[in-house]
């Protein structure tokens, strides 16, 4: 009988001592989406309410993005980093962008859509193939990544820190003046943690302060696909 990743990432947990884990075994792992959004974007609201249903759903890991593109149209957005801008901007030459927008969803880091229609994202998350990269096994202080035979070139491996649950923002000022936006799994912390060349790899991480919880992400380069992802 074949063991499975998640029977083998049990055992390295004990392995190294790290107590309870949150698995994502190959072939398991959530639907990754993201949603770039900007407080300052009047075309927002309804995706960011399409990504608060979304972030109910046990099979998605949901994450709002918010960019820094907008700030100069009269209202900073809170949440806003350079970084979460970065990210974006990497993934528009594959997916046929000549630039960043908003709203943009990126589903597994292959497919995009505004977000608008729910019906729609649902659609384009179904045409995606189940994600079946290596087993993640993480913990507050390290993520163990699963050996995995066919994979020999480096591949991204991401911390992302986000506040679980739904926050409403009001805004004062710019194009949605006097709203107050919905805003679920709003990320606060994007690092690369290093790279994944098929090997088992324990990568420390630092433990998360306030009630922030934590996610990793196995992705290809240069905003490509991704592989696996997993959140305590």
């Amino acid at each position: 009988m074949k063991q499975s990743a998640a029977f083998n990432l049990a055992i390295i947990a004990a392995v190294f001592g790290l107590g309870s884990t949150a698995q994502a075994s190959a072939g398991q792992s959530p639907a990754v989406v993201e949603l770039f959004t900007s407080q300052g974007c009047s075309s927002c609201p309804p995706a960011n309410a399409n990504l608060v249903k979304l972030s109910n759903d046990p099979d998605v890991l949901a994450l709002s993005f918010s960019v820094t593109y907008w700030d100069y149209l009269g209202w900073k957005d809170i949440f806003g980093k350079r970084e979460f801008t970065d990210r974006q901007v990497t993934y528009e030459p594959a997916l046929g962008q000549s630039g960043p927008f908003t709203p943009q969803m990126v589903i597994n880091g292959h497919q995009s859509t505004v977000g608008y229609d729910l019906n729609e994202i649902r659609r384009v998350i179904a045409s995606e193939p189940a994600l079946s990269g290596p087993g993640i096994a993480l913990v507050r202080d390290a993520a163990v990544i699963d050996a995995a035979k066919d994979r020999t070139d480096a591949v991204d491996v991401w911390l992302v820190r986000y506040a679980p649950g739904t926050v409403q923002v009001p805004v004062a000022r710019g194009e949605n003046a006097g709203e107050t936006l919905p805003h679920a799994h709003v990320v606060h912390e994007l690092k690369r943690l290093g790279t994944w060349d098929g090997k088992m790899l324990r990568l420390p991480i630092p433990v998360a302060t306030g009630d922030l919880k934590s996610a990793i992400i196995v992705q290809e380069q240069k905003g490509g696909r991704i592989l696996a992802a997993a959140t305590d």
